[in-house]
């Protein structure tokens, strides 16, 4: 399903995030990212969901060369992926129900379906109860848990979450990494960026290590 090859990423200075990053990632797995603060996570996940283009090497998704794919074909790449960012990025200008129909109305969906979907997504992370909720009411918490239904209400493939507990209480982020078992259980591939090791002791999933830019453990 992904298949990554010979990664590097310099930014401007001469800063080296990824340097001859190698790895193979099947249908279906759980894969943990980990490392220290500055070891290159963020910057695989945004390689790996087209956000950035590596300096050099190749990502291949589904058949297709992240790093050949043109511009204009990225958003449709982008509808096999759920994308779930450190800072959620929700729109704090609509409530609950509209932050998760909106990726829908820009796919195009029936309204109908979409409102079904919409739906089902606010029920599978616990927050049916407050579909209309203005986001400022939300705990931080909940706000991660509508991210998330935001990211798999399009029905995703692929889930990639970056540092998807920081700044969360050790229940909040304990049922995050729930949500996360029970996408993993019906086959979405799940690729988690995470410093927290809680989380790596809690389950089993396979283990890619960066330090410095570099894959220093791949342990499943």
């Amino acid at each position: 399903m992904i298949s990554a090859r010979a990664l590097s990423k310099r930014y401007p200075q001469g800063i080296e995030a990824l340097r001859d990053v190698s790895f193979d990632i099947e249908t279906g797995e759980m894969v943990f990212i980990t490392g220290r603060s500055g070891a290159g996570k963020t910057t695989l996940f945004r390689l790996l969901a087209a956000i950035e283009r590596p300096t050099s090497g190749s990502i291949v998704v589904n058949g297709q060369n992240l790093v050949a794919l043109r511009e204009s074909a990225i958003p449709f790449l982008r509808r096999s992926f759920g994308l779930v960012f450190q800072n959620q990025k929700l729109l704090f200008d609509r409530n609950a129900l509209d932050n998760i129909l909106l990726p829908m109305k820009i796919a195009g969906l029936p309204a109908n379906e979409a409102l079904r979907r919409a739906r089902a997504a606010l029920d599978k992370v616990g927050l049916s109860n407050r579909e209309k909720a203005d986001l400022l009411t939300l705990s931080g918490g909940e706000q991660q848990r509508l991210a998330i239904a935001r990211a798999v209400v399009n029905r995703p493939s692929i889930l990639l979450a970056d540092e998807p507990t920081t700044n969360l209480d050790a229940d909040s982020a304990a049922g995050i990494l729930e949500i996360f078992r029970a996408f993993h259980q019906v086959g979405v591939t799940l690729i988690v960026a995470t410093h927290d090791p809680q989380w790596v002791s809690c389950v089993s999933p396979r283990i890619l290590r960066l330090d410095q830019g570099r894959i220093q453990e791949d342990v499943e």
